[in-house]
């Protein structure tokens, strides 16, 4: 994409800068893009009986979806729903803040071991086929923290959020953190935010396939301990 096709929210100095990066690495993108596409395939393949037990287990420890489609922010600035396993009660969005921190409440019996392993990521395997996401890229927000983006953090918007990231794994602790804070959203925002996008703004440099496939072992040590 060129810088004048891409939305009004998103053309600054920054985002121009990293676009001309972005359309030197064309190569790059597209083998991303392959790559994405014929792993997740592999995966579902293999993992699908496990997934839909997962799946069952959800669905008979509370009411409600075995899905949970969230509206986040992706790439061009624009909203998709994201696939992910319901980890808390049904509208659970409606009756609390859009973070979860400590020992949430909302938060289900299958959902807290889901989230101790990861495991709600498996779904997100269906965005990466259909296009709004990649294994690897920043992770996506919801609207409420991109409005709070500063112009350059708006150049993480160029490329399609990911299932995992540098950021996600230095800060693969994040609830704690926030559980200590007196007014999580302003930590989130003011604290956590500024560290997460520079991890992924230096991603934007020096994006690759060999990069993701380090960060996606790098992402599986640290669920893994």
């Amino acid at each position: 994409m060129n810088f004048q096709a891409l939305p009004k929210g998103m053309k600054n100095k920054y985002t121009k800068q990293y676009l001309s990066l972005l359309n030197k690495r064309r190569f790059s993108l597209a083998a991303k893009r392959a790559f994405d596409v014929v792993v997740s395939l592999l995966i579902l393949a293999v993992l699908s009986p496990f997934l839909l037990l997962l799946a069952l287990a959800v669905k008979i420890d509370s009411k409600g979806p075995a899905f949970y489609r969230q509206v986040r922010v992706g790439r061009y600035n624009q909203d998709f729903k994201i696939f992910k396993f319901r980890t808390m009660v049904q509208d659970a969005d409606k009756i609390g803040p859009p973070l979860t921190v400590g020992d949430d409440p909302r938060v289900t019996r299958v959902g807290k071991l889901i989230r101790k392993l990861r495991l709600d990521e498996f779904s997100q395997l269906l965005n990466v086929l259909d296009g709004s996401m990649s294994f690897v890229g920043p992770r996506p927000e919801v609207r409420k923290y991109v409005n709070a983006y500063t112009p350059e953090y708006m150049a993480t918007l160029l490329v399609r959020p990911g299932i995992t990231a540098t950021a996600s794994i230095a800060f693969k602790d994040e609830d704690s953190l926030l559980d200590a804070a007196e007014d999580p959203e302003k930590v989130y925002v003011e604290q956590i935010l500024p560290p997460k996008m520079a991890y992924n703004l230096e991603y934007l440099k020096n994006i690759s396939v060999l990069k993701d496939i380090k960060i996606m072992f790098q992402t599986v040590g640290a669920v893994l301990k």
